[in-house]
């Protein structure tokens, strides 16, 4: 099992804060880093000093780390249109000597749309455009160098496309997909995904999502195994239950309720849960960092949790 940092800069951070998480987490052994990408808080937290960019935050970390990988948890499709964005990952994949990995969704948080004026479609299109734009992405890294690339779709057209530039990952850059949609989900997961990831879900949930996905691959040919497996799950880690429950209150949580929902505990505790995930045949969690100010929080895990997995 790997375990990797996932933040939620919208709640208020800077790039510095961000950068010094990243570089924590690099020292101390953690598998990834990875953001969100959202342009409005949510709860009743401020989220100073405003949202920072998700691809402009990886492209910094991609000069200012270098061991650690990069991504996205998920970039919405409502936000970039595909050639640009296929153009900005690969350029950021070539800035981190190929460290870099593409989540990407349908986006679904209508009012940082609105904040921003973005728009947003309903979820069917939504849905159908997140279908086009990883035909585009994935055609235009795909095409041999030299050639050209052509879409027809319904929301995008691509006409001669040099397709360039070209990540430095071969064949692409990991894409991940996920989420508890019972059909198109599976079906997307299993035409485009390296990686399918479920957030914030229950061990029972995992069981069925999983397996829907793993029936959409064998109804393409797909070997199942060819995919990773995975989870975002948010951390609240203490060696003691005040330390737990301090932990808890710093991010507006209940111990209790974060036990029952999220990775909650004693290390000990985490190491039975995280076995629980593993035997649905996750191999990567992704740990929702809140604080980002508690390093130490970092620290305990990787010292106390990591060697145990």
């Amino acid at each position: 099992m790997e375990l990797r940092i996932f933040t939620e800069p919208q709640q208020g951070a800077s790039y510095d804060q961000l950068l010094t998480v990243a570089r924590a987490a690099e020292d101390a052994g953690y598998g990834a880093f990875f953001r969100s990408d959202h342009y409005l808080k949510m709860g009743a937290v401020s989220g100073d000093p405003g949202p920072t960019d998700a691809w402009t935050t990886l492209a910094g970390l991609a000069r200012d780390t270098s061991r650690i990988r990069l991504g996205t948890l998920m970039t919405a499709a409502t936000f970039r249109l595909p050639g640009p964005l296929a153009i900005t990952v690969a350029q950021v994949d070539q800035m981190s000597g190929g460290r870099v990995e593409l989540g990407i969704g349908t986006g679904w948080f209508a009012e940082e749309h609105t904040a921003y004026g973005i728009p947003f479609p309903p979820v069917g299109e939504r849905f159908a455009r997140l279908e086009e734009q990883l035909a585009v992405v994935t055609g235009l890294w795909a095409t041999p160098a030299g050639k050209t690339f052509d879409f027809a779709g319904t929301y995008y057209q691509v006409v001669d496309s040099p397709a360039l530039p070209k990540p430095v990952q071969q064949p692409r850059p990991p894409i991940l997909l996920g989420g508890l949609g019972p059909k198109r989900t599976p079906r997307l997961a299993a035409r485009y995904a390296d990686e399918f990831n479920l957030p914030f879900a229950s061990v029972e949930d995992t069981v069925a999502q999983f397996g829907r996905v793993r029936e959409a691959c064998a109804e393409i040919g797909r070997d199942p195994g060819t995919m990773r497996w995975s989870h975002a799950l948010v951390l609240c880690c203490g060696r003691t239950d005040a330390e737990v429950a301090r932990r808890a209150a710093a991010i507006g949580r209940e111990p209790t309720e974060l036990r029952q929902n999220g990775l909650a505990g004693t290390p000990a505790e985490l190491v039975d849960t995280i076995g629980r995930y593993a035997e649905t045949g996750s191999e990567r969690i992704y740990l929702q960092l809140l604080d980002l100010t508690d390093l130490d929080h970092l620290e305990l895990v990787a010292a106390e949790v990591l060697p145990q997995l």
